[in-house]
């Protein structure tokens, strides 16, 4: 068990018998942690299916699955190791029905939320619907339903909105759908109001370890709270420093009401960081140092002193993208103590504050002919083909789900024209059914003609008849027969190259859908873990696995590493390292990000600080500490003196992070630009001194 783990590491991963809270400061091995206390947790009596492991992202849940998997072989297939949507979802497909949700409900994307939002709120513009929908969200976060948000709502606008939430809220449960939201909220009401539910998953649930618990919202807090009961046998692993979610709901009054609401917390500290060097170390505790501590830890490491910190200033956003480049020009060409094993492409990565600001950055790459990739881009589900590909699958699941129904009776077009499903929408509504349902109702046809009545009905049999098809097709090869059967049935290549004027985009998109179908056999074949962390190795019926679609965020997520450059925000990066990270952009009025006056172009506020502002302050020092923590060999800083705003340009200030890094003074400002014409100097003259001694 000790093999490998430092005594902290080994303190938490033998107490199992309370609360335990685990501060894990950055690259200090919590998933580590985390996986070996799940051997610890079988070893002691556990069950494999009794422990759950939440995180907060699909690919950490993957990552976790495949080391619970080495460490403890086949047994990890039957832990729960999911995200905290995943297990909502499981906790609701089983007891939802208390709640008057059948175990089919959808779950609806961004787009069909804005999309309903629209009409409730009697707009056409999507910006409007989605203020509505990021406002409803952080009420949703908070606890809060309609009644409740429009009786503290501040402002009439507030109210407005409270009042299209309830709109909003009757037509889900219409439609027999959920939000990316309720799968929080609609289990903490199962949990918080049906002791039967509660007790049985306090029974189902032996042990619950939850990773980045400082990026856990008020209800998740609740729900954990639930699910652990008054056992309260559960390990929470974080670290305050890194909590930058704070705009979408995170609070660090989570980690304050640990020892309050279990006054037998054990707290346990990781402070060796196996990661960075102590040059890097040291920048990051210095710029930390000004927060508030919950929880005061210092970081250490025996990886050395390493390269001191570099800080690069730049003319202007151009002129530090030629920088960065350049910087990794010369790393690559350098002879450093560091050998040949960290000047791939894939070592290096630009961190920035903001997705607008990588454009230059791209540029310069391209004209080095360095290839990089932009994390965080589109998710492969977030194509226009997959959507149109899940809303057929949630219709099969799901009738009753409106969305899906509109999207699948026009992706391809099928006849049925804007008109006919007008009047569909009318006639359902004055019935209060689903659009599927009016289409058997006995009455339609005094609402839309006779040849549109043969159409409805020819696509509400084909509907029926896919759903149960898809329910009684397991396995690779079925599954992949049935969904390329399927295809050629409806068109949809036709359709897709119809629909594209290059030949090369549409063939592109085909490529997305055969892919798609591709994993989807794989699926249920039982070769690729389901989204809720249930067992992967058994087969699985088509329609089971459309069921967990809406909760896969990318496929991207599972390709394979690529030799390239990563452009990624600083919230992106979170969770990741590399041996060669850049910081970009420490400017004032970019990170930290606009704290003060607007029309103050070096963003910094006169006088005391506002609570508000002071807090957005901290957040972004923490989003600086996460930046720098993700540098495991070298880092560089760098600010530009002019920068563009809107279509002016402004005089740039460095940001007050690199004064509270506090590098020694003997840091050297580089310009890697020099740096490269010395090595190219030095190769040219080793070059004429081989040639001479040849000759």
């Amino acid at each position: 068990m000790s093999a490998g783990l430092n005594l902290a590491q080994l303190d938490a991963v033998n107490y199992v018998s309370g609360p335990c809270l685990v501060l894990a400061g950055a690259g200090s091995g919590k998933t580590r942690v985390i996986t070996h206390k799940i051997q610890r947790l079988i070893q002691v009596g556990l069950e494999p299916k009794q422990i759950a492991a939440i995180t907060f992202t699909n690919k950490a849940a993957t990552e976790m699955r495949e080391r619970a998997r080495g460490l403890i072989g086949k047994a990890a297939k039957d832990v729960v190791i999911c995200t905290f949507h995943a297990l909502g979802v499981r906790i609701m497909r089983e007891d939802g029905h208390v709640l008057g949700l059948k175990p089919q409900f959808s779950i609806l994307d961004a787009d069909d939320v804005v999309s309903i939002l629209k009409d409730c709120g009697g707009t056409t513009d999507a910006a409007t619907a989605r203020q509505w929908q990021w406002t409803i969200s952080l009420w949703k976060n908070q606890g809060l339903n309609a009644a409740q948000a429009e009786a503290q709502a501040p402002d009439d606008n507030a109210r407005v909105i409270a009042r299209i939430m309830a709109r909003y809220e009757e037509r889900l449960t219409a439609y027999q759908s959920v939000d990316f939201d309720d799968l929080i909220g609609l289990p903490l009401k199962l949990l918080a109001d049906f002791p039967e539910v509660r007790e049985k998953w306090n029974r189902t649930l032996g042990h619950v370890l939850v990773d980045e618990y400082q990026d856990t919202n008020a209800t998740q807090y609740e729900v954990l709270k639930h699910i652990v009961g008054e056992r309260a046998r559960f390990t929470a692993v974080g670290d305050d420093d890194q909590s930058i979610y704070g705009w979408r709901g995170a609070t660090l009054d989570n980690l304050k009401r640990l020892p309050q609401d279990f006054p037998n917390l054990k707290v346990i500290k990781l402070e060796q960081n196996y990661r960075s060097t102590s040059a890097i170390l040291r920048a990051a505790n210095n710029v930390i140092g000004p927060n508030p501590k919950l929880f005061p830890k210092t970081l250490f490491s025996e990886l050395g002193e390493g390269e001191p910190v570099r800080v690069v200033d730049a003319d202007n956003e151009e002129h530090e993208a030629e920088r960065a480049v350049a910087r990794i020009q010369s790393i690559r060409a350098g002879t450093s103590t560091e050998g040949a094993q960290h000047r791939e492409f894939k070592d290096f990565a630009i961190l920035y504050r903001a997705n607008h600001m990588a454009k230059p950055f791209e540029q310069a790459l391209r004209r080095a002919q360095i290839p990089y990739k932009v994390s965080g881009g589109q998710s492969f589900f977030d194509k226009a083909e997959i959507k149109d590909l899940c809303a057929w699958f949630r219709l099969w699941i799901n009738n009753d789900d409106d969305p899906a129904f509109l999207r699948a009776i026009t992706s391809p077009k099928r006849g049925i024209g804007h008109q006919t499903l007008a009047q569909l929408g009318t006639f359902a509504t004055q019935y209060k059914v689903s659009l599927f349902e009016a289409l058997f109702a006995s009455s339609l046809p005094s609402a839309v003609s006779s040849r549109a009545l043969h159409g409805l009905h020819e696509f509400g049999r084909y509907i029926n008849d896919l759903e149960h098809r898809a329910r009684h097709t397991a396995g690779k090869e079925d599954a992949m027969r049935f969904l390329t059967d399927w295809l050629k049935d409806i068109g949809y290549e036709k359709h897709l190259y119809d629909g594209e004027d290059n030949e090369k985009v549409a063939n592109a998109r085909w490529t997305n859908v055969l892919e798609f179908c591709d994993w989807m056999a794989g699926r249920c074949g039982g070769e690729i873990e389901d989204a809720t962390g249930a067992q992967a190795t058994e087969r699985k019926s088509l329609l089971e696995v459309a069921q967990t679609v809406s909760l896969i965020s990318t496929l991207n997520e599972r390709e394979e590493e690529q030799n390239v450059v990563t452009l990624s925000t600083l919230h992106a990066s979170k969770g990741l390292e590399w041996p060669h990270v850049m910081l970009v952009g420490v400017n004032e009025g970019l990170l930290p990000f606009k704290l003060g006056d607007d029309a103050n172009p070096s963003g910094r506020s006169d006088g005391p600080m506002s609570e508000g502002i002071l807090q957005r302050l901290q957040e972004e020092r923490r989003l600086m500490y996460v930046g720098i923590t993700r540098a495991q060999r070298t880092l560089a800083v760098s600010w530009t003196r002019r920068r563009k705003q809107g279509r002016e340009t402004v005089a740039g200030v460095p940001s007050r992070f690199i004064a509270e890094m506090a590098l020694d003074k003997a840091t050297v400002k580089e310009d890697p630009r020099e740096k490269l014409k010395a090595l190219r100097a030095e190769f040219a003259k080793r070059a004429a001194s081989a040639s001479s001694n040849a000759a």
